[in-house]
């Protein structure tokens, strides 16, 4: 039971991220209203965004930039000098995960504001945001 307890407590922020990601699916699979799969297609995307983040942290690294400290000559390479300042990959965080999330919220950012403009102009031609209801009307208007 112990065993089971601290990995559980070690991997907790792993836990949240999947019951995110339930919580997001369910709503964008189960809910009729438009607006709330929108909702819930936001919380699916914040929660793999939390855990891409996550997966690029490293404990006690620092960001890969040179400084003063690991560039000879006080920061200017001399054609005589052959060696480049080696800087650990183990000592680094990487910043691959970091910036590609960057772009996934500019994504996500853009794709609601299309999807919430998209919404608006149902509402105004159904007059309504429940998906049955505007199912119903599609069907009545194909028949006549």
């Amino acid at each position: 039971m112990d065993v089971f307890l601290d990995f559980l407590i070690a991997k907790f922020n792993y836990w949240i991220y999947v019951i995110l990601m339930m919580i997001g699916l369910f709503a964008m699979i189960a809910k009729n209203n438009l607006i709330k799969k929108l909702v819930g297609m936001c919380i699916f995307q914040t929660a793999i965004i939390l855990f891409y983040v996550s997966i690029g942290v490293k404990e006690d690294a620092r960001i890969p930039i040179l400084t003063g400290h690991e560039v000879p000559h006080g920061g200017h390479y001399h054609t005589e000098d052959h060696e480049r300042p080696y800087i650990d990959a183990k000592t680094v965080t990487n910043p691959i995960p970091h910036v590609l999330m960057l772009t996934a919220i500019v994504v996500g950012v853009s794709t609601l504001g299309m999807a919430l403009a998209i919404a608006q102009k149902v509402h105004l031609h159904y007059d309504s945001l429940e998906e049955d209801e505007i199912l119903a009307k599609l069907q009545l208007g194909n028949n006549d």
